[in-house]
């Protein structure tokens, strides 16, 4: 008997932990017509509706994106039908989510007469249409609910109760009769215009996905490579049922190392932040794709060599996780410094690796106190230049790969061929330490190239030539300069706004390192031919990532263009640039 009572309390245990493994989800919030700071949000996943489709002077207005309010409304101008006249608005939660939490912000006021037999009424019910959970009846006495016209205020704010949490949220406002055919009142001479109204003047829902991701197709280096090193890539498809595929989390050794959003959906897919319970925020109740196809870059050189543990994860927008890659790898870079990655992955910022053009000689170079070079000599000349300018400062663009030629000659010009040339960098920031980069060795006829790859910050070249290999002192020398123009990617969405509409700047700083505390943008716009204005200054986060607003103040239509500039800096090494530009247009 003890036996069997045991065996029943162990089945029930496990049955419960089996229950709570297969209920756990991942939650998100959607945010309905303001965020908590107070900026414009859309009213995604609300439906209005009237009685007969408004012939009876009913109102379902959305105002959101103009700062306003979800409006369900009867106007003052005609009567209205007991137990007809309504207006609705309604929240459904996607198919694959549930509702597990809503905070609203609500006001209203409804209009009547003493002695009448119906009454305006508004409510808020949920999950069904009858579980009523905030009313205001004029004939209970109640006129006015919260502050009507103070969007965020105290007295507007409103947990929806457990028991209401569900799939749909209902906000009305109806004329309602206790005798069949009655008729709710007009003439009240509402400044609005309405005998009734509710306004929803945000939202803040949690819903929950408990269904995840799935990753398929997955190939690339670092699926298959035993070895890797530089920049390597995993490609995959990755889908998703609910609120779409958000980002890849990159971890190594139980740590992570990168974090990439995989598609901004059009700036949908854009955690907004201003939440206290650290999850993600979005304004769109599936605000990411349901599948995305990707490639991955994961830049090795931090790394030491080795054996690591490597994962790559795809995340949907609730946070629900699907595993990509789980494998051990062996990372084995050369001692030669590599460049620095950028935020995004891309080989940006750091000095740049210098690679010898296809007429060095052979590599390895002569040992130590041997000559350098054939002849060597302590009277040798040494040149070198840009190619394309004879200037020995270079000013490039972001993302363009350089060559720099180089002669070594001796008495006479003769060339020293198989001559090993040293090269040194110095990336241009504050305290940014020199770097040793691969040295160029001369061809027969005293030539040699160097290639700075695409995505080098803007650094000081210095190139040495010794007599004897381990000189103490270099009996020629030569410096180049390269200023890189800073790189930043700006994206807006919607590209089409009206007065008191926001538009939604995204972005990221293209090269790297950059500074701890963020790098300083600035925003500027201009109408059609016309000179650019300043009109923002931000800060990035310290991975180079950035967003921001505008909201339309004045009428259009017009057309505007936007961009976002790097201006130089101390801490960070490369010149003043700027974003692509991107056109809106304001109805």
């Amino acid at each position: 008997m003890v036996s069997r009572i045991f065996t029943a309390t162990l089945l029930a245990m496990l049955a419960a932990m089996a229950l709570a493994s297969a209920t756990w989800a991942g939650s998100y919030h959607v945010y309905t017509c303001r965020t908590p700071a107070g900026e414009a949000a859309p009213a995604d996943g609300w439906i209005g509706s009237t009685a007969a489709g408004g012939a009876y002077d009913d109102y379902a207005i959305d105002t959101c994106s103009m700062g306003g309010a979800l409006v369900a409304a009867l106007g003052d101008k005609t009567t209205h039908l007991g137990n007809v006249d309504r207006a609705t608005w309604t929240f459904e939660a996607p198919s694959a989510d549930r509702l597990v939490r809503a905070i609203l912000w609500r006001a209203g006021y409804s209009h009547g007469r003493g002695g009448e037999n119906t009454t305006y009424q508004f409510w808020f019910a949920g999950p069904s249409k009858t579980n009523v959970f905030d009313e205001c009846i004029f004939t209970t006495g109640c006129h006015v609910l919260g502050e009507p016209g103070q969007p965020l205020v105290s007295a507007n704010k409103l947990a929806v109760p457990t028991p209401n949490v569900g799939q749909n949220i209902f906000m009305n406002v109806s004329c309602s009769a206790g005798i069949s055919g009655s008729e709710c009142g007009n003439g009240f001479s509402d400044p609005s215009g309405y005998a009734a109204v509710v306004y929803l003047y945000a939202a803040d829902l949690t819903l929950e996905q408990a269904t995840g991701p799935q990753a398929s197709a997955v190939s690339g280096e670092l699926a298959t490579a035993a070895t890797v090193s530089g920049t390597s890539d995993v490609m995959f498809t990755a889908t998703d049922p609910g609120a779409g595929v958000y980002e890849a989390i990159v971890r190594v050794d139980g740590t992570v190392v990168q974090t990439t959003v995989l598609d901004e959906n059009g700036g949908r897919c854009k955690n907004v932040g201003q939440t206290s319970d650290g999850l993600p925020a979005f304004l769109y109740v599936q605000p990411c794709l349901a599948s995305v196809s990707t490639d991955v870059a994961v830049d090795t050189t931090g790394m030491a060599n080795g054996s690591h543990h490597l994962t790559v994860s795809a995340v949907d927008a609730a946070g629900n996780t699907a595993p990509v890659l789980d494998r051990n790898i062996v990372v084995a870079n050369t001692a030669t410094p590599a460049s620095q990655p950028s935020p995004a992955g891309s080989a940006g910022g750091g000095a740049g690796r210098a690679t010898a053009g296809a007429n060095a000689g052979a590599g390895g170079g002569p040992t130590p106190g041997s000559a350098n070079g054939t002849p060597a000599s302590t009277q040798a000349a040494l040149a070198v230049a840009w190619k394309g300018t004879r200037s020995a400062r270079l000013v490039a663009g972001f993302g363009r790969a350089e060559t720099i030629t180089g002669s070594l000659t001796g008495p006479g010009g003769a060339p020293i061929g198989g001559a090993l040339i040293d090269l040194v960098s110095r990336p241009a920031y504050s305290g940014a330490p020199a770097v040793t980069l691969a040295s160029p060795h001369t061809a027969a006829d005293g030539s040699f190239t160097v290639r700075i790859p695409a995505g080098a910050c803007s650094q000081t070249l210095s190139f040495a030539y010794r007599a004897h290999v381990g000189d103490p002192l270099a009996v020629a020398t030569r410096t180049l300069t390269l200023a890189v123009q800073a790189g930043v990617g700006l994206a807006i969405a919607p590209r089409t706004a009206g007065v008191g509409r926001r538009i939604y700047f995204s972005g990221r700083v293209l090269g790297g390192p950059v500074p701890s505390t963020g790098k300083l943008l600035v925003l500027e716009a201009r109408s059609a031919g016309g000179p650019w204005i300043k009109f923002n200054v931000i800060r990035s986060d310290r991975r180079g990532g950035y967003r921001a607003s505008y909201r339309f103040r004045f009428p259009g239509p017009a057309s505007y263009q936007f961009r976002v500039l790097s201006e130089a800096e101390a801490d960070y090494p490369f010149a003043g640039g700027g974003s692509n530009v991107v056109g809106v247009r304001e109805r």
